[in-house]
C-alpha cells in the first residue's frame, strides 16, 4: 500500500507542474485542468517519493511537480511493476499503468543542472478507468493480476456453462484482485502446462487459479500439468482446502489439487464445482494476499 504525497498539475505545456490541494481524475482523460491530460495512453504521470528523495540527496534542488509528475506516491516503486498493473486510489479511483518511462526530446532544467532526470526511467504513466477526487493522504493499493483457467472438455467444446470460472471471478474481484485473463481449456496435460508456463513467464500475472481436473477420472490431469510447470511447491494451500472441505464431506479426501510457484507467480488448483470453489476460496483468500505480498515484493512482508 502506498500514500499520495502530492497532486500536481500545469495548465500549460512547457512549464513545471505545481502542487494543488486536491484534484479530480476524469475517466479516460486524466487530471482535470492539466495540460497533459487527454484521450491517450499517458493520461496521468506517477513518480515514487523515494526516487525523488534519492535524487535530492545528490544535491538536486527540486520540488514536487518539477519532474512533470501528477502524483507523487510514497511506498510504491512503480518502475518495478509490469505494464497493465492496476491501482486503486481511495474508494473510487482505478488506474491502469500503460507505460514505464519516456523519451525526453527537449531536456528539462533539471537535466541541464544535474546531467540527468529520473522521470525518463523511474516515472510511469496510467489511464484513468474510474475517476474521482484525489488529494495528498489518499491511499493507493496495487491490485494483483489474476488469471482464471477452467479445465473442462465439455466447457471447452461449448457443451457446459463455465459457472465455476464465473464464481472465481466474482469472489476475486470482490476482494480487490484484477482479472487480467481467463480461458477454458480441454483436459490435455501438455496444453494446460503450456498455458500455465506462458502466463507465469509473461511477467504480468501474480496468481493463477484453475478449476476442474483434480479428481480421479483418467482425464483429470490438472495437478500433473501444474507439477510440470512449478519450481516450488506450496503444500499448505491444498492441505488447508482439503481440511476444511473434510468437515463438510468425506469425499474431500479424493481431491488431488496442488499449488506451487513458478518465478513470481502462484498457481492454485481449485475444485470443479461452483459450490466447492466458493468454499475453498473463502478459506484461503486472506492468507493468499499475504503470500503474494511476500512473493511479488509489492507489499513487503506485512499483511495487506
Amino acid at each position: 500500500m502506498g500514500e499520495i504525497k502530492a497532486v500536481c498539475l500545469s495548465e500549460k505545456k512547457g512549464i513545471a507542474k505545481r502542487p494543488v490541494d486536491k484534484g479530480r481524475l476524469v475517466v479516460e482523460h486524466g487530471l482535470e485542468n492539466d495540460a497533459h491530460a487527454g484521450n491517450w495512453h499517458r493520461q496521468v504521470s506517477l513518480l515514487s517519493l523515494q526516487k525523488i528523495e534519492d535524487f535530492k540527496k545528490r544535491g538536486a534542488l527540486v520540488r514536487f511537480g518539477d519532474f512533470g509528475e501528477n502524483l507523487v506516491v510514497d511506498g510504491i516503486d512503480f518502475a518495478t511493476l509490469p505494464v497493465g498493473t492496476r491501482f486503486k486510489v481511495g474508494n473510487d479511483i482505478l488506474l491502469e499503468m500503460t507505460q514505464i518511462g519516456k523519451e525526453c526530446h527537449s531536456h528539462c532544467a533539471i537535466y541541464h543542472t544535474m546531467g540527468e532526470c529520473i522521470m525518463p526511467t523511474q516515472g510511469v504513466f496510467a489511464r484513468v478507468l474510474q475517476g474521482g477526487e484525489v488529494q495528498a493522504g489518499d491511499k493507493m493499493v496495487v491490485l494483483y493480476n489474476i488469471a482464471v483457467l477452467t479445465i473442462s472438455d465439455k466447457g471447452h467444446a461449448g457443451e457446459r456453462e463455465d459457472l465455476s470460472g464465473a464464481e472465481i471471478r466474482t469472489i476475486a474481484e470482490a476482494r480487490g484482485y484484477n482479472l487480467a485473463y481467463s480461458a477454458i481449456l480441454p483436459d490435455e496435460r501438455t496444453q494446460i502446462a503450456a498455458e500455465l508456463q506462458r502466463l507465469c513467464d509473461g511477467g504480468g500475472i501474480d496468481l493463477i487459479l484453475t478449476t476442474g481436473g483434480t479428481g480421479f477420472s483418467p482425464r483429470d490431469v490438472t495437478p500433473e500439468a501444474t507439477l510440470d510447470v512449478v519450481e516450488r511447491l506450496c503444500p499448505g494451500i491444498p492441505e488447508a482446502m482439503r481440511a476444511f472441505s473434510l468437515s463438510l464431506t468425506k469425499r474431500a479426501m479424493l481431491s488431488r489439487a496442488t499449488a506451487g510457484i513458478r518465478s513470481r507467480t502462484l498457481i492454485v488448483n481449485l475444485p470443479g464445482s461452483p459450490k466447492a470453489v466458493r468454499e475453498c476460496l473463502e478459506q484461503i483468500m486472506d492468507p493468499l494476499g499475504h503470500g503474494l505480498d511476500i512473493l511479488t515484493g509489492k507489499g513487503g512482508e506485512c499483511a495487506r
